[in-house]
């Protein structure tokens, strides 16, 4: 779905999730009500499908979810592979489960964006990176999301 067919299907004064999709952990970020400012929050470890859709639906009814954006892995030339591919499946699975708009967001380089943050502006350990990158990366997606939704 496209951005601004997400904005509009949003109902007010709810927050939004955001993912950094992988295939052994799934990076977690929030907004506030407002859709301003994105936190990371956690990082859930795979194990199955159904253990995801209980955590992510834990996530929805705490902190108040109206919608979900998911980190696109793109391609650099910007055409999508099998982990752009497995984000969509994994999306399209849990708005079966949820009922909640989605849209995706063009996370090339999210990561790497991150860890270099953490590196250079944090001087954070590689131990404590490892702990936090994922949601961070999450963090700076749905970031990038709330921004351009400010301007639709």
């Amino acid at each position: 779905m496209e951005l601004l067919e997400f904005k509009q299907q949003l109902k007010p004064y709810k927050a939004l999730l955001g993912f950094d999709f992988g295939t052994k952990r799934l990076g977690v970020a929030v907004s506030d009500l407002l859709l301003l400012v994105a936190t990371p929050q956690k990082t859930i470890f795979r194990t199955n499908i159904d253990n995801d859709i209980v955590a992510i639906k834990n996530i929805i009814k705490e902190k108040e979810i109206g919608g979900i954006i998911y980190g696109l892995p793109l391609q650099m030339n910007g055409e999508e592979g099998e982990t752009a591919k497995a984000v969509r499946q994994f999306a399209e699975t849990i708005a079966q489960a949820t009922n909640l708009p989605y849209a995706f967001w063009d996370e090339r380089l999210s990561s790497k964006a991150m860890e270099n943050f953490l590196i250079k502006e944090v001087d954070m350990s590689r131990a404590k990176r490892k702990d936090i990158l994922d949601s961070s990366s999450a963090g700076y997606i749905l970031q990038g999301a709330l921004d351009a939704l400010r301007y639709l």
